[in-house]
């Protein structure tokens, strides 16, 4: 039985961008790109109509801004995955996308090879951010975290989680359930390390801790290791290497 097909929706208002993301995806037996758009009052319309399982969307578009676009996709087309393609490194930007419902936030830098496994994991209902922007992301969790144990107001939380995230002093019994070795791999996750960096500090096999990841997830009824490091953050994880 052949196996279905990821389709994608491309929005960028380059061509010769969106030609080569086509060109790169089409490589791949997985994928069917089943549309383009220019603009993001365009892609909404297209999202809408055709309901694409991933929509790769670029941030700064003439017009309505990629985040808005992704809010307005999401409402025409719920079941849809956007993930953010864009060249903007502003902490505002990732923050205000993800709020916004974007399962992802990927910069243009990277790896075709990445890009095509992110593209993989949002289709699969998980979430995905750039290495670089990882750090960016946990910092501003940890601002509004300190903020409310300060005595000031707490901002919402960046990621659209699965369910809310226990406030601080009722984490306990959350991290409870999780063995010794997955907390520990739950704080390198909320310093925004991979499964091969960990694995490298701990001496596993790269298998072994993502079994681990896969349990914790589990365990905390979270659907990826984005929400895991914010849910680390928030609580007081990942602060030092000795935290």
């Amino acid at each position: 039985m052949t196996e279905a097909k990821i389709r994608v929706l491309l929005v960028d208002d380059h061509t010769l961008f969106r030609s080569g993301i086509r060109s790169l995806l089409q490589s791949y037996a997985c994928f069917e790109v089943v549309g383009e758009a220019g603009d993001g009052r365009e892609g909404i319309r297209l999202a809408g109509q055709l309901r694409p399982d991933v929509v790769l969307l670029d941030n700064n578009m003439p017009g309505l801004s990629g985040r808005e676009a992704a809010r307005l996709m999401l409402e025409e087309a719920p079941e849809t995955r956007v993930l953010m393609l864009t060249v903007s490194e502003d902490a505002d930007d990732l923050i205000e996308t993800l709020r916004a419902g974007a399962c992802g936030y990927l910069l243009k830098n990277i790896q075709a090879e990445t890009l095509v496994s992110a593209i993989k994991t949002a289709a699969q209902g998980e979430s995905v951010v750039s290495p670089q922007m990882m750090g960016k992301l946990l910092s501003g969790v940890r601002s509004a975290a300190s903020r409310a144990t300060t005595g000031g107001a707490l901002a919402p939380s960046p990621v659209p989680l699965a369910r809310s995230v226990p406030a601080v002093g009722g984490e306990a019994a959350e991290l409870e359930k999780l063995s010794p070795r997955e907390r520990e791999i739950l704080k390198f996750i909320a310093r925004g390390q991979s499964n091969k960096e960990i694995a490298r500090a701990l001496d596993l096999a790269e298998s072994t801790v993502k079994i681990h990841v896969q349990n914790m997830l589990r365990k905390l009824n979270l659907s990826s290791r984005v929400q895991a490091a914010v849910f680390a953050v928030e609580n007081g994880l990942g602060q030092s290497p000795e935290a």
